[in-house]
Order: structure tokens, then C-alpha cells, then sequence
């Protein structure tokens, strides 16, 4: 048997894609702090490609509605991981399925930390009434303290990007990159999860007509039901290209290396970006940066919310999921869009004015009101 300290670390995520990108910069802390320790991390087959730049990580594709279903599919999968000979379990999930491998594991007095998703204090902030608005940890930080839990201390501080990764000259990501090399590319994630999230299609338009003048457009992201809009706005625009069903998850994150924005909702693609040092825009409707999902090293700034003055009871959940009566999507989000299309051309645009002549002149040309509440 082989001594303990050359035993590897069980660690299990199993959704959903943004949560499990979160893990990948205190991943990168650790092997830092720790060069030499195994880590075995077990998760949903399409994620892999997240985690092939860790020398010392050995990925567990597991398929929890087929091989693994069930309870008895359970004990199978523990089965097979206690066969790894691990020295601790870090769980950051915390769900129904990860409690019962943890106390199968502990049953074997395998030393196991669950994830402190401090459900009490996201009630607090979640709730209407007596709403504590104050912000809640950080899920990075959440995830560094369960390795703390099991004698691993991760200082995220300690944390390094990667190299961008070398592209082929013949490979597809360079194809698109190559289109034209001689302008900036911004990133778009249109779509979430939940509706609640999501920024009004016809704004977003709005948005993609109006940067597609000066920036090449990258689409990203989008379930099903969202391919053909996606498809639509490549069509119509010129400097729109549509990379939702064309790339794997691999070759997603090669392009995103190289583009200059990332855009999103509260979702996959801006934790995907912020992990490779991409600047993230990132647009909140019923969620909030104050729970806890903000992506990696990415300024307050770059957040854009509600005015909370005229919606008080957001956030409203974790996942976007909840509308309260009278909070329709259009209206939230219609007094943002004057907000959300000019922060990005001050931020990008350069041109000798200042902020409020930005606003004053690029306002009257895309919003369909006649002032602006910035």
C-alpha cells in the first residue's frame, strides 16, 4: 500500500458548467502551494477539457444518468473511486448524491470536507422582506476553504494564468481567428440558464448591431431552443460569427485565449473567460454579484445590475429562477440598455471625449428614448 502522503485527493463537482469552471483557478492555487500532490477529480464527461492543463490531475468522466443512476449505480461509483486509495475527500457540491458518497467514504474513516454553501445566509439575502443586502463569499473562496478543511490551505493569491495555448496554423480556431486579425474581438453569451437572467432579445440585438460595426463578433453559449437565434444574428450581421454549434468545449476555450471581451450573462462563459484573464462585462438581472458568482479577478466594475432602487427584491435566487409579479423581463432590463452598451464603448472606444460625451453621443444614436437615466 502506498503511504498516505503519496495518495491523491478525491474532489467532486458535478454541475453545473459555470460552477465547475470556478474551480479551476483554486485548482490552480493549490498545485502551486502543493506541486507534488494527485488530485483525482471526478465530474460530467463534456467538462474534461477544463482540466487538461494539470500535469498532477487525473479527470473521472462519470455519466450519473446512465452508468451511474440510482443508488446502486452510487455505491458502483464508490466502488470505483475507493479504489483510487485517496487520502481525503474535498465535496464541493453538497448535494443529495455527494452526501452519500461521503459517508460511504467516511464509513471507511476517510477523512471528507463538504462545501459551506451557507444556505442561512443566502435566505437572508434571497427573502423580501428584512432583506439583508450585504455580500455573501465568494464560491472561490468557498471551494479554497473545503481543501483548508482537509489540511490543504489554498491561498488564491498564490494564483497564475496560463500561457495562452499555441494554435496550429491548420487547426479550426485559427481558421476563425484569422478572418480578420486586424480588429478587436468581443465575446457574446446571450443566454442563461433561467429567463430571469436573460437580457431581452431585441436589446441584445440592439447590442450586437451596434459593436459589429467596429468589433468582430464571437457568439458563444445557448441551449437547444436558442441555435437559431444565434444563427439568425450571424446571417444578418457581417462581423458576426456564430461559434455555438461549431466548436467542443476544447476548442471554445482556445478562442476564448484570444479574444479582447467577453460579454455575458451570470453564466458558464463569463467564468470561462475570467479563467484566461479576459476582460468580463458581465449583466446581472434577478441574481446579484452579492451572491457570491462573480467571475475570477474580475473588477466591481464590470458588473452591471438593477437599480435595486426601483426592483428592491432582488436578487431573488441563486439560479435566476424566481420573477416576482411586476418585475417582467422587458422592464428590468429596458432602463439598462443605455447603461450596458455604453459602459462597453467607454471601456473599448477609444476616441478623445469623456465619459458623459461618450454617453450624450452615442446615446441618441441607439437608444429609443430621448435621455439617459446613467
Amino acid at each position: 500500500m502506498n503511504k498516505k502522503s503519496d495518495r491523491p485527493i478525491l474532489v467532486y463537482r458535478f454541475s453545473s458548467l459555470g460552477d465547475i469552471a470556478m474551480t479551476v483557478p483554486v485548482l490552480r492555487s493549490f498545485f502551486n502551494s502543493y506541486p507534488n500532490q494527485k488530485i483525482v477529480f471526478v465530474s460530467r464527461p463534456y467538462v474534461s477539457a477544463l482540466f487538461k492543463e494539470f500535469d498532477n490531475l487525473e479527470f473521472i468522466p462519470v455519466d450519473l444518468h446512465n452508468n451511474y443512476k440510482g443508488l446502486r449505480g452510487l455505491f458502483s461509483l464508490f466502488s470505483k473511486l475507493y479504489g483510487k486509495r485517496v487520502r481525503a475527500v474535498v465535496d464541493l457540491h453538497g448535494v443529495l448524491r455527494t452526501k452519500i458518497l461521503n459517508l460511504l467514504f467516511r464509513l471507511t474513516f476517510t477523512k471528507v470536507k463538504s462545501i459551506d454553501k451557507g444556505r442561512a445566509e443566502r435566505k437572508k439575502l434571497m427573502r423580501k422582506k428584512n432583506k439583508i443586502f450585504k455580500p455573501l463569499t465568494q464560491v472561490h473562496y468557498k471551494y479554497s476553504d473545503v481543501f483548508r478543511g482537509i489540511g490543504f490551505p489554498v491561498d488564491l493569491s498564490n494564483h497564475e494564468y496560463p500561457i495562452k495555448p499555441f494554435l496550429n496554423q491548420t487547426s479550426t480556431e485559427q481558421e476563425i481567428l484569422s478572418k480578420n486579425p486586424n480588429k478587436k474581438i468581443i465575446g457574446i453569451a446571450p443566454f442563461a440558464a433561467h429567463q430571469g437572467k436573460n437580457y431581452p432579445l431585441d436589446l441584445m440585438q440592439k447590442v450586437i448591431a451596434y459593436l459589429q460595426k467596429d468589433y468582430i463578433i464571437y457568439l458563444f453559449g445557448g441551449g437547444k431552443d436558442n441555435l437559431k437565434q444565434l444563427s439568425i444574428w450571424e446571417n444578418v450581421y457581417d462581423n458576426v460569427i456564430d461559434l455555438s454549434n461549431k466548436l467542443n468545449l476544447e476548442q471554445q476555450i482556445n478562442i476564448i485565449n484570444y479574444i479582447d471581451l467577453m460579454i455575458s450573462m451570470d453564466s458558464a462563459n463569463g467564468h470561462l473567460a475570467a479563467n484566461y484573464n479576459i476582460p468580463v462585462l458581465t449583466l446581472w438581472g434577478m441574481t446579484h454579484p452579492f451572491c457570491g458568482f462573480t467571475p475570477f479577478d474580475q473588477s466591481q466594475e464590470n458588473s452591471i445590475t438593477i437599480d435595486r432602487n426601483l426592483f428592491p427584491y432582488i436578487p431573488t435566487s441563486i439560479f435566476g429562477n424566481k420573477i416576482p409579479k411586476g418585475y417582467v423581463n422587458r422592464s428590468l432590463f429596458k432602463e439598462l440598455y443605455c447603461q450596458y452598451v455604453l459602459g462597453i464603448i467607454v471601456r473599448y472606444k477609444k476616441e478623445p471625449l469623456t465619459d458623459l460625451e461618450y454617453i450624450r453621443k452615442y446615446y441618441f444614436e441607439i437608444s429609443e428614448k430621448k435621455t439617459c437615466t446613467i
